[in-house]
């Protein structure tokens, strides 16, 4: 279930040029099933309009605290204590100074003092008054204050000079609203590697063995863990997918790499979802330089053979070394192409998992590439949970709601020892 559905946020709107970008936010939010209470600033209605927010939110929005008929004074109060997260995006310079020193002048930084709900903040200004010394020690005080800063970006800004001071854009805003909202979630405190994407192993410097893994799942899982409150190191294979907000990531492309990258991010974990396509085999030797048709074949027809040796097993070895890993939880991945039931099984009882998740990567509508898949979870005492064709995002939340009783019972096992 996503961490923002029925979540009543305040999304407060400055007064910038960034401003237009808050309606996308705020559609986002809404189709995510959000519960949008939107308070644009006096300037950010010079921007853009209540009836925007109000059209795509469908509810009220809320700017004037000194409207004659008092009904926005009192309903202040009652917007920051019904509140869940207040996200201002953007934040100008006036309206970080204005929330560090505690004005509350206007309805939205009212609102900030009667809330206690996680306030994030997504600075966008021109790049001088980013860096300025009095702005940036005014978000050093919110953050001292627990407030959740979003780094803006760096590009072409409205003023037609390249720096810092761009708003994020939205799945980056939405990212950072669903790791305050989870920060207190079942998974709070607890540290979890997810590796994903697939391998490449090289041949030469221009051809490698690799597969066709996209990366989808294991990235929905890395966000989905994260949602509940994990510390997530996503080890990443090669894969064009973006970093998911919070979440800390590792490139590698080999197996070899993978497996070290694993190893250490699992030294102090407490669980591993291991949904990479690592390569079960390497070529022997890399060729320096590429190699060349006429090289291999000479005045014949030779074709070229590339001799391959076996890749770490990274389960095997974490299973071999469970004393050394002794509250970690691990997930592994079977992706068949046959069989797949039986694979899995088999799987999970040779290297001591505690879940596999199997899948059929034949079928089209949820193999590799697939926004789509279709599991079965299978679990150490034999029940096997069958899922129905989901997004892989659904897909990752079952993925937790198994292994997060597993995490729980081991953490139970290692205090009574």
């Amino acid at each position: 279930m996503s961490v923002l559905r029925g979540a009543r946020i305040v999304v407060g709107v400055s007064g910038g040029i960034a401003a237009y970008k808050a309606a996308d936010l705020v559609s986002k939010l809404t189709q995510a099933e959000a519960l949008i209470d939107v308070v644009l600033t006096e300037r950010a209605r010079a921007f853009i309009t209540p009836l925007t927010f109000g059209a795509l939110s469908q509810r009220p929005v809320w700017s004037d605290l000194w409207e004659p008929t008092g009904e926005a004074a009192a309903r202040h109060i009652e917007l920051g204590q019904a509140a869940q997260l207040l996200l201002i995006a953007p934040a100008t310079a006036d309206v970080i100074a204005r929330l560090a020193h505690g004005m509350a002048d206007d309805m939205l930084t009212a609102i900030a003092l009667a809330t206690t709900a996680p306030l994030v903040i997504a600075p966008a200004m021109e790049h001088h008054m980013l860096a300025h010394p009095a702005t940036q020690a005014n978000l050093a005080l919110l953050a001292d204050r627990g407030a959740h800063i979003v780094p803006p970006d760096a590009g072409r800004l409205a003023s037609g000079q390249i720096g810092a001071g761009r708003l994020p854009d939205t799945e980056t805003l939405m990212g950072a609203a669903r790791l305050m909202l989870g920060r207190q979630g079942p998974l709070a405190g607890k540290k979890v590697v997810v590796s994903a994407g697939g391998t490449q192993e090289p041949i030469d410097p221009v051809r490698y063995i690799g597969n066709r893994s996209s990366g989808r799942q294991g990235f929905a899982v890395a966000e989905a863990a994260r949602d509940r409150g994990a510390q997530v190191t996503l080890v990443a294979g090669v894969t064009a997918l973006p970093t998911p907000y919070g979440v800390t990531r590792i490139d590698v492309s080999t197996a070899a790499e993978m497996r070290d990258a694993v190893i250490d991010a699992c030294a102090d974990a407490d669980a591993l979802v291991m949904s990479a396509a690592v390569a079960d085999f390497t070529p022997q030797q890399v060729a320096h330089h590429k190699i060349k048709k006429r090289e291999v074949a000479g005045d014949g027809d030779a074709d070229l053979v590339v001799p391959l040796r076996r890749t770490p097993d990274i389960l095997g070895e974490l299973n071999e070394r469970a004393r050394d890993f002794p509250r970690l939880v691990r997930v592994g991945f079977a992706a068949e192409t046959r069989d797949t039931l039986a694979a899995a099984q088999e799987k999970l009882a040779r290297k001591g998992l505690d879940l596999v998740v199997a899948n059929d990567v034949s079928d089209p509508a949820g193999g590799f590439g697939s926004p789509m898949n279709h599991v079965w979870i299978c679990h150490r005492d034999g029940h096997i949970m069958e899922l129905p064709l989901l997004r892989k995002e659904d897909v990752a939340d079952h993925i937790w709601e198994a292994a997060i009783p597993l995490i729980q019972a081991h953490d139970t096992q290692q205090s009574s020892l």
